[in-house]
């Protein structure tokens, strides 16, 4: 006799099914309302007691009280921060994912998991143009990749360079980087070189300003590039930063979280042909690849050093490095700042394998189309002004005459509508407004519901 907690509830299990096949069929996925939907204190209270309860109910709340209050990412009306737009297929893998209890530690647990991972690895890192073999592992986001990475190339050229220091190593990054490498670097007790940048865009041209006017130019080891910064989408002179640190021998790494998609592009791909340099580079499938949260793939050019520098190692742990067949160097665990792992690349591998990468290719461009064309109805306003060109699938403008207040005021207002969820953003210190195009159900009837708000 089982533990009943792990019996089969086959009119739960229906209920469940009935739901996410609901949830999946939805065309177009409604907004719901967030912030904006109240919860009754007495839905909640009390839940947790020492007696369960019916299981049929609290789906039921979670659906009718709970959910509501969850603006959904992948609504194509989603317009706001970096949105996320999972496919069918990908979201249906997930369930898969999730049913069937993997783990994608290790190649002894794990070989199917990591075949298909690192097929979908592999693939990436040809598109970026990285060299034969380099590989890594998906990791739960930008933030947790910036930070392996950056890990991996601090200890490198702590290595590289007995001379320096140890604590007085730096990185060179533009007050553009995402927050999350600062973060990285604060963690990793690595000072920045903080690089002044012409129009928001590292290039070599500063870089190289920056480290003639530095007292210790020596200590810089590394170069922070960002391929698409989250505000604005800006690209950094990737071929110029990176052939800066191959011919210096410095660590080179490309954020590419959000933009990095964009390799997808045809008419954007040749802005990030600079991260074929790269020594470690992320992007996020969760963004703009397609892929439900959370999802980033971190990507070495020289698996073999991240192995070296973040493998755990503990008695219980020497069976995973053990085995005679080579694949068992494959250990997604000794690729990141994790050792536990869901196979967490596995719905972004089936949804690219079942849908294909021509199908990528169109969803990626047409988001850039589609900011352009906003662009273009926003030069023809009369209320209406760019705060600067659109950049990727991002564009930045303003209302004449608006306040701070006013903007988040017509932000709650779209939303209750459910016209949209747009979120201000400041530029300049200036309250302004973004759209962040990313769904390809995203249509130009959408945008013109969102800019004819703004006449009023």
């Amino acid at each position: 006799m089982g533990h009943e907690m792990f019996d089969f509830d086959q009119a739960l299990a229906d209920k469940v099914f009935a739901y996410c096949r609901k949830r999946l069929a939805m065309d177009p996925v409604p907004l719901d309302f967030g912030s904006l939907m109240d919860i009754p204190a007495d839905k909640i209270d009390g839940l947790i007691r020492p007696e369960g309860r019916d299981a049929q109910e609290i789906l039921e709340l979670f659906r009718t009280t709970l959910a509501p209050a969850v603006v959904s990412i992948d609504s194509p009306r989603f317009l706001a921060f970096i949105p996320n737009a999972p496919t069918k297929n990908s979201l249906l893998f997930d369930m898969v994912v999730a049913c069937s209890g993997l783990n994608g530690t290790s190649w002894l647990e794990s070989s199917g998991v990591v075949v298909a991972e690192n097929q979908a690895l592999t693939f990436l890192a040809d598109v970026a143009g990285l060299p034969s073999g380099a590989n890594g592992v998906f990791v739960s986001g930008g933030s947790m990749g910036n930070l392996s990475a950056l890990t991996v190339g601090r200890d490198v050229a702590r290595a590289k360079r007995p001379e320096i220091d140890p604590r007085q190593v730096r990185f060179a990054i533009s007050g553009d980087a995402h927050s999350s490498i600062a973060k990285a670097l604060h963690v990793l007790a690595v000072d920045a070189l903080i690089v002044e940048t012409e129009d928001y865009r590292f290039t070599r041209e500063a870089l190289e300003a920056a480290l003639a006017n530095d007292p210790h130019p020596e200590n810089v080891v590394g170069i922070v590039a960002t391929a698409g910064t989250t505000n604005a989408g800006i690209v950094d002179d990737l071929e110029g930063l990176g052939s800066y640190a191959r011919d210096h021998d410095l660590w080179f790494h490309v954020d590419g979280a959000y933009g990095g998609a964009a390799l997808f592009s045809s008419s954007h791909r040749h802005l990030f042909e600079g991260i074929r340099h790269a020594d470690s580079f992320i992007v996020d499938p969760h963004k703009w690849l397609f892929a439900p949260l959370d999802c980033c793939a971190l990507i070495y050019r020289n698996p073999t050093v991240a192995r070296t520098v973040l493998a755990q190692q503990a008695s219980y742990l020497d069976v995973l490095h053990e085995g005679d067949d080579e694949h068992y160097d494959w250990n997604p665990s000794d690729f990141g700042l994790h050792l536990s792992r869901r196979a967490r690349g596995l719905p972004f591998w089936f949804s690219l394998v079942t849908n294909g990468s021509a199908a990528y290719e169109s969803a990626v461009q047409h988001a850039i189309d589609l900011a352009q064309r906003t662009e273009t109805l926003i030069n023809e306003s009369d209320y209406l002004e760019m705060v600067r060109p659109s950049s990727l699938s991002i564009v930045l403008f303003r209302r004449t005459g608006w306040s701070a207040e006013r903007y988040g005021e017509w932000s709650q207002e779209l939303l209750r509508r459910q016209v949209a969820f747009v979120a201000p953003t400041k530029w300049e210190g200036e309250t302004v407004a973004r759209l962040t195009f990313l769904h390809p159900n995203t249509t130009d009837e959408m945008v013109h519901q969102i800019l004819d708000s703004m006449r009023r």
